[in-house]
């Protein structure tokens, strides 16, 4: 069986990088009927932010990435957590020191420094102590690490599925830490052990950590355990090809979800990150995804992450992918936040289709069209320039408004085309003014639309309003 995972650790705003790798993990392993686990790696005590792991699981179920749950070794069920591991990762350390792939160093912080000033790195002194002396000032209590013994010289050799093999000179791998002296693992050693205990077969994740495979690949041979195969895909880059950061870009899942984005198009745009679709189509479900989905497709070219790209996608999203009625229920939240009302159902859905073409996010409607959802809507500077302008014109037609009873678009547009040609005048000249009177905006749907939509009662008070009357 097919089992892969995403590891974050809990650190921060749960990243747009973590639904990338998510997405491809999730379809691999489900295109071959498997497991798609999470792992909150959360042993760097240091940079962990409370509150951090339930804000990653949040953004994953509000994409649509849902991860399989399990029993663990010795533990809970899914998702896994590292610091509920720590004796575990203790078992495997001492295991390693037993076979002579590992060794204890006691090097002060001070003299790590100092080590690192005249050597660069560290040098695997501690390599010399004989085990037994290991041993001894071990049980007395003096702080130490537990390091992992690199053989050398030699050459280890990676085996990439998107890359082919790739060797890596020993003497370039450092001993890493892999058991701090607070008794918590480093990455290194938690994340071979883990891979191994939950039975993860592909390891799917950032090209970033491929300098790092080759420590995982000895940490494998010296436990004698299999091999997973290895994916390394493509970093995320901002449009100047840098890898993507929060300085340049938004980096945080939970900015996507306040802006609007609509969750089926950002995982829509992040699958386009690295892969293509056999028939070049740019929209497409995650289930299509699956079914075309080949590692053939997968390219190792940086993908730039481009946000008018995705506000493109979302808008296609919002006008040619969902029904309206599902638009107009998720468009919902971002209005009550604005503290907006509507009168019914009707009223909403003929809002959010009148408006359908011109926002891009969810966001944009209460932004763009807040004269559709209450009186204290602003005037924009150009639109109180036009009312000023047609203020004599306004003050015209205002009864012969009030004397209209018939308020359906064909009727209200028969009115306004009627008291133009009598006043010589194009519609525009009307038209606009009286946009503005009820709007605040001159960039808005169709008048006749809007006037048909907000109603009579409320177009008199407003025209009456905005004329002082």
């Amino acid at each position: 069986m097919v089992v892969t995972r995403i590891a974050p650790s809990p650190t921060g705003d749960p990243h747009v990088g973590t639904a990338y790798i998510a997405i491809f993990n999730y379809v691999w392993a489900k295109k071959n009927g498997g497991r798609f686990i999470v792992r909150i790696e959360d042993t760097d005590r240091a940079r962990y932010v409370p509150g951090a792991e339930e804000r990653i699981l949040a953004a994953l179920k509000w994409l649509g990435i849902p991860y399989d749950e399990g029993p663990d070794i010795g533990g809970p069920h899914g998702p896994y957590r590292q610091s509920e591991r720590l004796p575990l990762y203790r078992t495997y350390a001492e295991e390693l020191l037993r076979r002579g792939f590992a060794y204890r160093a006691f090097e002060t912080p001070e003299e790590l420094e100092r080590i690192r000033k005249e050597k660069g790195g560290y040098d695997g002194r501690a390599r010399n102590i004989p085990p037994e002396e290991a041993e001894e000032r071990a049980r007395r209590g003096e702080p130490h690490v537990i390091r992992l013994k690199v053989p050398r010289p030699g050459v280890t050799e990676v085996r990439d599925e998107l890359r082919g093999v790739v060797a890596y000179d020993n003497a370039e791998i450092p001993d890493v830490v892999l058991l701090k002296s607070d008794g918590y693992p480093t990455y290194h050693l938690a994340n071979v052990v883990d891979d191994h205990l939950m039975g993860v077969t592909d390891v799917i994740r950032a090209e970033e950590w491929l300098v790092s495979t080759p420590i995982h690949v000895l940490l494998y041979r010296a436990f004698g355990w299999e091999v997973p195969k290895f994916y390394h895909m493509p970093l995320l880059r901002n449009p100047d090809k840098t890898k993507i950061s929060k300085r340049k870009s938004h980096t945080s899942l939970d900015w996507y979800r306040a802006e609007g984005f609509l969750p089926e198009a950002l995982r829509n745009y992040l699958s386009l990150m690295g892969f293509s679709m056999p028939d070049g189509r740019e929209i497409f479900t995650l289930e299509e995804m699956m079914a075309a989905f080949t590692w053939e497709r997968v390219s190792l070219g940086g993908p730039v992450f481009d946000l008018e790209k995705l506000r493109w996608m979302n808008g296609k999203y919002i006008r040619e992918v969902l029904p309206l009625e599902e638009v107009a229920e998720r468009v919902k939240p971002f209005l009550q936040a604005r503290g907006f009302s509507w009168p019914d159902e009707r009223y909403l859905l003929r809002a959010v289709e009148l408006m359908r073409p011109r926002f891009d996010t969810l966001k944009e409607l209460p932004e763009k069209a807040p004269y559709l959802f209450t009186e204290d809507y602003p005037f924009s500077e150009k639109a109180r320039a036009k009312l000023e302008e047609g203020k004599g014109l306004l003050v015209e037609l205002l009864p012969r408004l009030r004397a209209q009873e018939d308020w359906r678009e064909e009727a209200l547009e028969a009115l306004l085309r009627g008291f133009a040609g009598e006043k010589g005048l194009k519609l525009a000249q009307v038209a606009q003014p009286l946009r503005a009177a009820l709007t605040g905006s001159l960039e808005t749907p169709g008048l006749f639309e809007i006037l048909a939509l907000l109603g009579r009662a409320r177009v008199l008070a407003r025209l009456e309003r905005a004329l002082g009357l």
